[in-house]
């Protein structure tokens, strides 16, 4: 297809949505003409197949394939009521698959339809990688305030750093070199960079547990706190299991350095595209 076909046909495409209660869609019968079926009946069957694709990934065929009707004129001045649908875009993405691709219209929108589902898709990864990082810097941060806390209570930095393996054993019921080496991690890299978030945000958790407890409880020593903090630990894991999640056995996450790299050149270019 030559660029200049591609760009009509992308204008076409754009041009036929529409947003109605905040969701983008296509009237059935437009997108009848920009696929180039003459006939309703014969992209009508193509609807019914997308619609049991629909059906068969779980997806809302009645939200996807809304049945409406719409009025068109006649010769003399008088109107016509006909069938009409609004689609989604998955709903068009769909019908898109189950057309002909030897037809250039087809052809285009299943790559049209795809390429913007993907960056539904990318949109929705890049959300759940920043609330990765943010739940990173948050433990960060609750492990500072905590380690100031038990520093005023006798505990040093090496004391500090033994409280947190023994905390991470009670949540993980590994120690930490058993778990680093299960994660693949570095054994110069802090376990929670190769956490998935939920596992993340249960250590932030049973860290402000103990930040609380050791002043509520006027804690002192390293005993008594080292206590606290694999008690605080157990509960969280509890916790978890009660709900079916088995800590040590999530799937480790990509290195937390790499996201963030990642998030940060992907925010750069987007910056830089826009001034363009």
């Amino acid at each position: 297809m030559k660029a200049t076909e591609i760009k009509k046909l992308f204008e076409q495409f754009e041009n036929a949505s529409a947003v109605i209660e905040d969701v983008e869609c296509w009237s059935a019968r437009e997108l009848q003409v920009l696929l180039d079926y003459t006939q309703w009946r014969n992209f009508a069957n193509i609807i019914e197949k997308a619609k049991e694709s629909c059906r068969n990934a779980g997806g809302n065929v009645a939200y996807h394939f809304a049945d409406i009707s719409k009025t068109i004129a006649m010769p003399k001045g008088a109107e016509k009521q006909i069938d009409d649908m609004l689609l989604t875009r998955y709903a068009c993405y769909l019908i898109a698959q189950n057309g002909d691709s030897k037809k250039e219209p087809i052809a285009f929108a299943q790559n049209y339809f795809a390429v913007q589902t993907r960056r539904a898709e990318i949109v929705e990864q890049r959300i759940l990688d920043y609330e990765r990082v943010q739940a990173r810097a948050k433990l960060a941060e609750t492990e500072k305030v905590l380690s100031g806390v038990l520093y005023e209570r006798g505990v040093n930095d090496k004391d500090f750093a033994v409280i947190r393996s023994k905390g991470d054993q009670a949540l993980f019921r590994l120690s930490t070199a058993a778990f680093k080496h299960k994660l693949g991690a570095p054994e110069n890299r802090p376990v929670a960079d190769f956490l998935p978030t939920i596992s993340i945000k249960a250590k932030d958790l049973a860290a402000e547990m103990t930040s609380v407890n050791v002043q509520s409880k006027d804690l002192r020593g390293v005993k008594p706190i080292e206590n606290e903090h694999i008690d605080n630990n157990s509960a969280v894991r509890k916790m978890l299991l009660e709900r079916g999640i088995v800590p040590e056995n999530l799937p480790p996450a990509e290195d937390i350095k790499k996201v963030e790299r990642k998030l940060k050149t992907e925010e750069k270019k987007f910056l830089k595209e826009k001034k363009q």
